[in-house]
């Protein structure tokens, strides 16, 4: 199969599905109106609250949400065959994971910008509020472990990897400052300067491996994590506006500018795919994910199709910043197409290697051995990357070395294969690193909402001390589940628990949909709802069964049980909730906090 039709129906899809569907639901189920105040002017403080630029927050909402999920998931779902993965993506993003998006951002700028849990507490009642809070509190923790164990695997004996990475930091910070310090609105200047920057870390970074600097920036396992720890502490504490906001921004130029160019790629070079549609894995017994096609793709391909983790964001940093109520289907459901194209592009270039060269590369050369196959391209593709790329599972190198041999097939960039493999893999962690900076910030709330019940004031966003200590708490948790676990335990726990909470999110949006008075409309999200209600929870009870009882891991099974547990309580209460509210008259009774 030649990836270019694939490429170009996708994008036609896409483009078809936000023109009408989401215009749809925009004008018609959730009625944006620019004349309502957002929480952004109602609530600015400078900190937290802050009116931001439609493109700029798409930037900081898109880097936010594209984490480690639209890259890696379809990578390791490559084993299945390219065609479910492709019609998981397709069909998942448009009518599940967009409408997700839109319906949960919308909610919360309605409600002042508050969390998934408090959201749940006012529209469904306070049994679904305190059980929402404590599932998403383990599904975070659980996601920004598996997210960040992505960056680990890439960029640990990486000196090249770990100081392009790291000089990302500063240069946000200097964007940061200048964006709206020393010369405030000057957004394109800074962007420039910015790029300039990151290209060049890119290239100087080539010399580190050579240089007195090489034994400073070369980390094992544990030293990746430590720092990858210590940068979400700081990013969840300093305002948004001087590290997070100008690093998404920073972040998502690279990240669809390379995607952009990616997709150029795949257009001149149009590579045939090499995996088949479909392999004999579907059945079960892949090397990679141990289960049956269904319902295991569905949790393997997360953020590139449906995320519950979105649904943090979308009531975490994003709301609190949204300039006016019709930006919101710009942001929400656009930023999700475009991470489900994130997606497609991943799964081509994992494709487009030799079956076996991909399985060598994501599995270790024990399990390799027990596959029978040999390695066609695997000596001379270690040897152009400038590194050892045999038995690096979890997905990020392959991809980064799919994405370098289509790069290097393009006429005129043939030889700088280091560069682009070294710029791939500056690229995932971008992609994850965003998310992790985000999704931190986003607990810290989460934490502070929780232990402000207790103490007062630590529900006081901006109070340094409650920032802190909660901040502290978050980054040790999902810290503590990296230096301890590996890609076989964490991301199928990621996979449960992302869309375990996706179907909560989607839960909660029926209830709201219902209360606006469009109950006609509530097919739009409760049937995404009861789709992946059965595909996590056969996903979970498998997992369980498969996978985790026997290498005796117990933490795994008690957290999926009880994030299982979560979920059935939530939709026994909504739909006790819904049976009364669809009693009522076909009136907006849709609790409008904000306004």
């Amino acid at each position: 199969m030649n990836a270019l039709p694939i490429i170009i129906g996708s994008l036609c899809i896409f483009a078809l599905a936000y023109r009408f569907y989401a215009t749809f639901i925009a004008a018609k189920v959730l009625v944006l109106d620019d004349r309502k105040r957002t929480p952004s002017h109602k609530l600015n403080d400078g900190q937290n609250y802050f009116p931001t630029n439609k493109w700029v927050l798409f930037g900081h909402h898109f880097a936010a949400i594209a984490g480690a999920g639209p890259l890696i998931g379809p990578v390791l779902a490559a084993q299945f065959g390219y065609l479910p993965g492709l019609l998981w993506i397709l069909i998942g993003s448009v009518l599940a994971g967009a409408v997700h998006d839109l319906v949960v951002l919308v909610a919360s700028i309605r409600h002042k910008g508050k969390s998934l849990a408090e959201i749940a507490g006012e529209e469904v009642g306070p049994i679904s509020g305190i059980t929402t809070a404590i599932a998403v509190i383990f599904i975070i923790v659980i996601a920004l472990a598996g997210l960040g164990l992505a960056v680990v695997n890439s960029l640990k004996e990486s000196s090249w990897g770990v100081f392009t990475i790291g000089c990302s930091i500063p240069i946000a910070l200097f964007m940061g400052l200048y964006m709206y310090r020393f010369r405030k609105g000057k957004i394109k200047e800074a962007t420039i300067i910015g790029v300039f920057l990151l290209l060049l870390a890119v290239i100087m970074g080539k010399y580190i491996p050579e240089s007195p600097l090489k034994h400073i920036f070369t980390m094992d396992k544990n030293g990746v994590t430590l720092a990858i720890v210590l940068y979400g502490f700081i990013a969840s504490v300093l305002p948004v506006w001087m590290l997070l906001c100008p690093r998404d921004y920073l972040s998502t130029y690279m990240k669809l500018g390379t995607i952009a160019f990616l997709t150029v790629g795949i257009i001149i070079v149009h590579p045939d795919l090499k995996i088949p549609a479909v392999t004999e894995y579907i059945h079960g017994g892949g090397p990679i994910i141990p289960g049956h096609v269904f319902p295991f793709v569905c949790i393997t391909i997360a953020c590139g199709a449906i995320s519950g983790f979105h649904s943090l964001i979308g009531s975490g940093t994003t709301p609190k910043m949204i300039n006016k109520e019709s930006d919101a289907l710009f942001i929400g459901y656009g930023a999700m197409i475009a991470e489900a194209f994130v997606s497609i592009t991943a799964l081509i270039a994992a494709c487009a290697l030799c079956p076996a060269d991909y399985f060598a590369i994501n599995v270790s050369p024990e399990k390799f051995a027990l596959l029978g196959l040999t390695p066609v391209h695997l000596e001379r593709l270690s040897a152009e990357v400038g590194e050892n790329i045999a038995g690096r599972p979890g997905g990020a190198v392959s991809l980064a070395v799919g994405m370098a041999q289509i790069f290097s097939a393009i006429p005129g960039l043939y030889g700088f294969m280091s560069y682009w493999y070294h710029f791939a893999i500056m690229f995932e962690a971008l992609f994850i690193l965003t998310t992790i900076d985000t999704g931190t910030r986003v607990a810290r709330f989460l934490f502070q909402e929780a232990f402000g019940k207790i103490y007062a004031p630590f529900k006081q966003t901006d109070w340094m001390p409650g920032t802190i200590i909660c901040s502290a708490l978050v980054v040790c948790f999902w810290g503590y589940f990296i230096y301890t676990g590996n890609i076989s335990t964490i991301w199928p726990m990621f996979g449960i628990a992302n869309q375990l909470l996706s179907a909560i999110a989607l839960c909660i949006g029926t209830t709201i949909i219902i209360k606006l008075g469009k109950a006609k409309y509530m097919y739009i999200t409760l049937l995404p709802m009861i789709f992946m209600t059965v595909i996590t929870i056969s996903a979970g009870y498998l997992s369980i069964r498969d996978n985790f009882l026997p290498i005796k891991s117990y933490l795994n099974i008690i957290l999926t049980v009880i994030m299982m547990v979560a979920l059935i309580i939530i939709l026994i209460d909504s739909f006790v909730k819904w049976k009364g509210f669809l009693h009522k008259s076909e009136e907006n009774i849709f609790a409008d906090r904000g306004n």
